[in-house]
């Protein structure tokens, strides 16, 4: 399907968390131009940051491959979205749940591990990919909580929940899928705790592929280039926008159903053999 290619984007700036309704050009997120073909048949999926962007891609995407059932975690202030995610979800076959939720502790992320497997009745795939970022010019600009709020969305809640989960997603055979970032290894120097974060998330899956696959659970990762979703214009100056991702081998940003290709792949059972993996979904950027 031929989609609007995001090159020459204008300039535009949002207020955090951003909202996908204020993006110009609006992203595809695969609502009309994913055609499934019943990969994944009866999986029960969490995605975490599942409103918009990315997250809203995957929880689309793997409800039209037939999954049986979905549901997104989101903050609070992204009620709206998270809503246009259930009824595309609905729209798709599968039942869908929203769970208002801020992940940055280990309460937090128990609570909604709990709350997610009681509605879905289990748990096959968990896709962290709930991220936070804003962009400083120098080090010195970069304000303890900021670094702190980074680390506990990105790093420490992928490790509570899958913690959280795992005797669900061994009963089941699951899957976790990290969104990491082609931060971890082309770092940007604004974008400092952020790149180390994805770093971090990197190890992590290697470290739990290792850990977990002796109990039938498959770990890997996406590590997303510039991918048009309301993170940029809500975490970078409106002056930065226009340019983004034309610095990439494709010479242009991605849209987010051009990622959630790779999660369909690892959530599905064409991936049985594959964990420890880190899939780069970047535009032609490196990922080694």
């Amino acid at each position: 399907m031929t989609r609007e290619q995001l090159t020459d984007l204008p300039e535009q700036h949002q207020q955090w968390p951003g909202s996908v309704d204020q993006l110009q050009p609006r992203p595809d997120h695969g609502e009309s131009s994913w055609t499934g073909r019943g990969r994944l048949e009866g999986k029960r999926v969490l995605i975490t940051g599942g409103d918009s962007g990315i997250g809203r891609a995957v929880a689309v995407t793997m409800a039209k491959e037939g999954a049986s059932a979905v549901a997104i975690a989101h903050l609070p202030q992204e009620q709206e979205d998270a809503d246009e995610t259930v009824r595309l979800v609905e729209e798709a076959g599968a039942t869908a749940h929203a769970f208002a939720a801020d992940i940055t502790t280990a309460a937090a992320c128990q609570n909604l591990a709990t709350k997610a497997t009681d509605a879905l009745g289990g748990l096959d795939v968990l896709v962290s990919n709930a991220a936070y970022q804003m962009t400083f010019d120098d080090i010195e600009s970069f304000p303890p909580e900021q670094v702190e709020q980074t680390f506990a969305t990105n790093v420490f809640a992928t490790f509570w929940l899958v913690q959280a989960l795992v005797g669900e997603l061994e009963k089941s055979n699951g899957s976790v899928i990290v969104t990491t970032s082609i931060q971890a290894y082309e770092p940007s120097g604004h974008l400092l705790d952020y790149a180390a974060t994805k770093a971090a998330l990197n190890n992590m899956v290697v470290n739990l592929a290792g850990e977990l696959g002796e109990r039938g659970i498959r770990v890997n990762a996406v590590a997303p280039g510039p991918i048009w979703t309301p993170l940029i214009p809500s975490t970078m100056a409106a002056d930065k926008v226009p340019g983004f991702g034309e610095d990439t081998p494709l010479g242009r940003a991605g849209h987010p159903v051009e990622v959630a290709a790779a999660y369909v792949f690892l959530a599905s059972d064409e991936a049985s053999y594959v964990s420890g993996t880190v899939i780069g979904v970047t535009g032609g950027r490196p990922v080694f």
